[in-house]
């Protein structure tokens, strides 16, 4: 098991000022802008009810915010940046390749991360301490999402991708989960083929189901347009696992060509009442239904706040919490493990669903699975 050693801790005494918190989230182009602006939602939402219960210690907890666009060598800089800044821990991020590049970047300077919502299992290339993670591990959930494939006929599968360590890590948990009941998985190059190229080689190859493992919206709009209005087509499901599928901007660009369009979600089938009151916050705050993302956001600071209480607000007492803190969260009880396959500290029951929008009944998601 290999261990960051500590960096500098401006803010390790009881100095009375603020206990500064890094915060990593995609806020502009070419990131998903609008998982990043659920996500700094719930990160605030959690940091204000924290200090209006009188902080930590004492100490109020400070959001530095830094932007990632999506782009690991920035989110690098960024972590490097906020080490520098004293903060006593990073949070957030949503993109897994991003996710990756600051974790591995927090190890090397001994800084604890608790990743909101990424999911590739290999986070970090070698296991650490130091971070730990909320969001379930992408083959637990990918594997779940192919259970729902089967489960409702689907075993001829095509998979519409983009080059990514990510989309690439999805398509091998698909492919070995799948064949191993029978199924067959057929990748599509988007760089390669057009939309309408994309049609005819579902056609040719008598797919039931496409899934989308590209970006949002191109080529994902351009192409789910072509499939729904390919009479040969009428049939076949297309699928989104990655969840594009979970924010309004993806309604406002296809309407009702992008209902029903099975998606996963890291919520549970009922929210409890911690999750229903904090939903109505979040709903208020972002002025739209909050997604899966915006609650792990708030999650992260139930953990954090609760990981400081008891073990100091230290960087070590902080990376030394992760095996020990247990809390309520809004999605359930948190806690975290050790994980086969992945190298760090992981709540290994954070629930799975597949859902979609009801085509019946817009922004109404339905249950289709749960993992």
């Amino acid at each position: 098991m290999i261990t960051g050693e500590p960096g500098p801790d401006r803010y390790a005494d009881d100095t009375g000022g603020p206990i500064r918190i890094g915060a990593l989230a995609p806020l502009t182009r070419p990131g998903w802008v609008e998982a990043g602006r659920h996500l700094l939602a719930g990160l605030d939402v959690g940091v204000g009810e924290v200090n209006d219960a009188g902080g930590v210690a004492g100490r109020p907890l400070e959001l530095v915010v830094r932007d990632t666009a999506a782009d690991p060598r920035r989110a690098s800089a960024a972590v490097d940046e906020l080490a520098q800044l004293g903060v006593a821990a990073l949070v957030g991020e949503y993109h897994s390749v991003v996710a990756r590049a600051a974790a591995e970047r927090a190890h090397a300077l001994g800084l604890p991360y608790l990743c909101s919502s990424a999911v590739l299992d290999a986070l970090t290339e070698h296991p650490t301490d130091l971070v730990a993670r909320l969001s379930p591990p992408q083959s637990r959930g990918w594997r779940i999402y192919a259970d729902h494939l089967l489960g409702t006929g689907h075993r001829r599968i095509a998979v519409v991708t983009q080059p990514s360590v990510y989309w690439a890590a999805g398509t091998r948990v698909l492919r070995d989960h799948l064949t191993a009941y029978g199924g067959t998985v057929d990748e599509l190059d988007s760089g390669a083929l057009t939309p309408e190229d994309v049609c005819d080689a579902l056609v040719d190859r008598r797919a039931t189901a496409l899934l989308l493992l590209v970006g949002h919206p191109q080529p994902a709009v351009p192409i789910v347009r072509a499939v729904r209005r390919d009479r040969r087509l009428a049939e076949v499901l297309i699928g989104a696992p990655a969840g594009q599928p979970e924010f309004a901007d993806w309604v406002t660009s296809l309407g009702d060509e992008g209902a029903g369009v099975p998606f996963l979600s890291y919520l549970p089938d009922r929210l409890g009442p911690l999750g229903s009151r904090v939903g109505r916050i979040l709903g208020e705050r972002l002025g739209e239904a909050p997604s899966f993302v915006a609650f792990e956001g708030y999650d992260t600071v139930v953990v954090l706040a609760e990981a400081m209480r008891t073990h100091g607000t230290d960087r070590a007492g902080i990376a030394a919490s992760w095996p020990r803190v247990t809390v309520e969260g809004t999605r359930g009880r948190i806690r975290f493990s050790r994980v086969p396959g992945v190298g760090v500290w992981q709540w290994a029951e954070a629930p799975v669903l597949v859902v979609d929008q009801d085509p019946a009944v817009p922004l109404r998601l339905r249950v289709l699975h749960s993992g």
